[in-house]
């Protein structure tokens, strides 16, 4: 029989292995969270969740590695899981309401914001938490309420004295939001946001330098920083350092090189620097990457603008426009290459619209006035006019804010009053206003004017001057003061109310008697020529003429002198070489001297500068020669000026066309002395 044997190697089925319990997978998904592995992560909690449904921490830790992931709405619901099975979960609670942020779900945040305040108090960060989302809604003052007990709780918190900061600059407590961000980069170093928002802080509160040196520090931590470039350069650009601003304007490029705003503000310094065929191409950069940015069309109207490219310029502002309707600055440039071309009205209602929009832009304002005055509108021009003391940059002598006696505007009677008038402009501006002294006297004030020095001598005799004072002198003791261009205003003038058209100055009786002697010998009638007047003026390019353009067109029969006293260095060559035009300029020591040598003339011509002005208030003879866009004073399209009775005018018929002008004074010339 046989016999059956056991095999001893026989293998045995393998006993299960033992299923990991909930506390060996919370470990295992803790390590792969741990070690940023949120992917791996995420199906152990499951497993845990699985076995243990309520486990709220799982679903909250869930939830963490699901909003690491950007998977918020499956990390909401995590979160909303964690909640439920623990109400009491306040870090659950926190991190639920950062996600109800991210998705805009902003009531529902700020709920459960609370929610976990109300559950642990002293949570610092559901406090920091709260505050931004307040700052998201602009609700400073409970975002700034968050932030500070937040700070209370955890004072090493650089990224709440951060947005502390933000806060505080947005409720404009600027020093307090120096200091916080000055916190925040004490405990941070390295927080580069900080250091720039500061260096934002403190160019807005013109503090350049400190600014510059905010913007360095951002820049040495993050070279990328693009706005930090470009910002540094606008400060330098603003402290005039325009080699340093273009260099700032190209590192920006260099860290972000389709930054148009950068390509135009580049071009901007540019222009300034004279390199306009670069900034015209900075500008088209600009818009090429950019054509919806208002801003680089508009700089580049400006310079076609400076260019005297006026349709082009306007088709820029207009194309600025077009992007952006409620740009107030492109609607006042409008204007201004509208009145360059002689579109008054046109430009009145540009003007209007910038001043619709922006209430106080002094700029147009004042500009409107000129285009006001130019068309005759004095009852709205002069009062417009005053704008110009919030435009103070179109000032060449006193500032208005500097005085202080009470301002005459013509609603109080002055009679009895010491009443001081006073210089604010150019020399021309004076001889036609001082005109309105006599007109205040003959109210029953005394009047004290004060004037520029080169005027003191000739205004001493003024008819209603009490005393003549320099500019820049200590005036006496006064009941009022009133700015001589704003007389017009107070005395409600009319183009058919204004006195003294037909002269109101005169020149020292012995002083011309003694030109007339020194010029009797010479053959033909004497006529003084003005060519050019103050080189500073920002419209002398097209109101100054060079002496040899207009000197070859003169008929040599007559004898001709020379009334201005500065003589620029092309003119003096010209002179010197031409002894035919007499000349004593070394003998006009002031406006006395030059009165009197006007009045031994037959005739004087000038360009619009101030000899021009003297001469009408002397009311002799004064043919005045006009760019195609005249001074407000000169109207529009007439020969004569309400101003001055013995004026005639010569106008550009197109802009820059002086050589008709020439040829009409060159027939004029013959036919009145002929």
């Amino acid at each position: 029989m046989a016999r059956l044997f056991r095999n001893p190697f026989r293998s045995k089925r393998p006993a299960p292995a033992a299923s990991p319990t909930v506390k060996e997978l919370v470990a295992q998904a803790t390590v792969a969270y741990a070690s940023g592995d949120f992917v791996r992560a995420i199906p152990i909690y499951d497993k845990v969740i699985a076995l243990r449904p309520d486990h709220a921490e799982a679903h909250y830790k869930r939830g963490n590695a699901l909003k690491d992931l950007g998977r918020f709405d499956a990390a909401l619901a995590s979160y909303d899981a964690a909640v439920r099975y623990d109400p009491d979960f306040g870090y659950a609670w926190c991190n639920r309401g950062v996600i109800l942020q991210s998705l805009s779900r902003y009531e529902a945040a700020l709920a459960s914001y609370d929610r976990a305040i109300a559950l642990d108090s002293a949570d610092a960060h559901a406090h920091t938490n709260r505050g931004s989302l307040l700052q998201t809604l602009s609700r400073w003052d409970g975002a700034l309420a968050s932030y500070d007990r937040a700070l209370e709780l955890d004072p090493r918190q650089a990224g709440t004295w951060f947005h502390r900061g933000n806060v505080l600059r947005a409720l404009r407590r600027l020093d307090a939001a120096s200091a916080s961000y000055a916190q925040a980069v004490t405990l941070k170093p390295d927080l580069c946001e900080a250091h720039y928002n500061r260096g934002v802080l403190l160019e807005h509160t013109h503090q350049a330098r400190a600014a510059l040196a905010s913007y360095d520090r951002a820049i040495a931590i993050n070279p990328q920083l693009h706005q930090a470039h470009f910002n540094r350069a606008g400060v330098l650009k603003g402290l005039k350092e325009l080699e340093s601003a273009l260099a700032g304007y190209d590192r920006a490029i260099a860290a972000k090189a389709d930054y148009a705003e950068a390509h135009s503000n580049r071009g901007a310094v540019l222009q300034e620097l004279g390199r306009w065929a670069d900034a015209l191409a900075s500008y088209d950069r600009s818009i090429t990457i950019m054509p919806g940015h208002a801003a680089g069309h508009f700089n580049r109207g400006n310079l076609l603008a400076a260019s005297c490219r006026w349709d082009e310029a306007l088709a820029s502002y207009d194309r600025a426009i077009a992007l952006d309707p409620g740009y107030a600055a492109a609607h006042c440039e409008r204007g201004r290459v509208l009145m360059e071309v002689k579109q008054p009205m046109e430009a009145i209602s540009s003007f209007s619209r910038a001043v619709a929009l922006q209430p106080q832009f002094a700029e147009a304002q004042y500009n409107m006035s000129l285009a006001l005055l130019l068309c005759g509108d004095y009852a709205g021009g002069w009062m417009q006019h005053e704008w110009r003391w919030k435009n103070a940059e179109r000032l060449s002598l006193n500032e208005e804010q500097a005085r202080t006696q009470p301002l005459w505007l013509g609603a109080e009677s002055p009679a009895g009053k010491t009443v001081l008038l006073y210089c604010e402009q150019g020399l021309g501006d004076t001889l036609q206003f001082c005109r309105f002294v006599k007109s205040v006297a003959a109210l029953g004030a005394t009047v004290i004017l004060e004037v520029q020095a080169p005027l003191a001598s000739l205004l001493a005799g003024l008819e209603g001057v009490s005393r003549v004072v320099v500019a820049g002198s200590l005036p006496p003791d006064i009941d009022y003061r009133c700015p001589l261009m704003s007389l017009p205003l107070a005395l409600n003038t009319t183009l058919g109310t204004i006195p003294a058209a037909s002269g109101y100055l005169c020149g020292d009786t012995a002083q011309v008697a003694r030109w007339r002697g020194r010029l009797e010998n010479r053959v033909g009638p004497r006529i003084g020529l003005a060519w050019s007047g103050n080189p500073r003026h920002g419209n002398d390019h097209r109101r100054s003429v060079p002496l040899a353009d207009w000197a070859g067109t003169l008929p040599r029969e007559f004898q001709y002198i020379c009334v201005q006293k500065e003589i620029r260095p092309a003119d003096q060559a010209f002179l010197a070489g031409n002894s035919w035009i007499g000349r004593f300029d070394d003998e006009l020591q002031n406006f006395g001297d030059t009165a009197a040598l006007c009045e031994s003339l037959d005739l004087v011509i000038s360009v619009d500068t101030s000899v021009a002005h003297l001469c009408g208030a002397l009311g002799r003879p004064t043919w005045i020669m006009l760019a195609y866009n005249p001074d407000w004073r000169w109207l529009l399209d007439r020969e004569d000026s309400p101003w001055y009775e013995t004026a005639r005018l010569y106008r550009q018929p197109a802009i820059g066309a002086w050589h008709e002008v020439f040829g009409r004074i060159t027939a004029d010339l013959r036919k009145a002395f002929a």
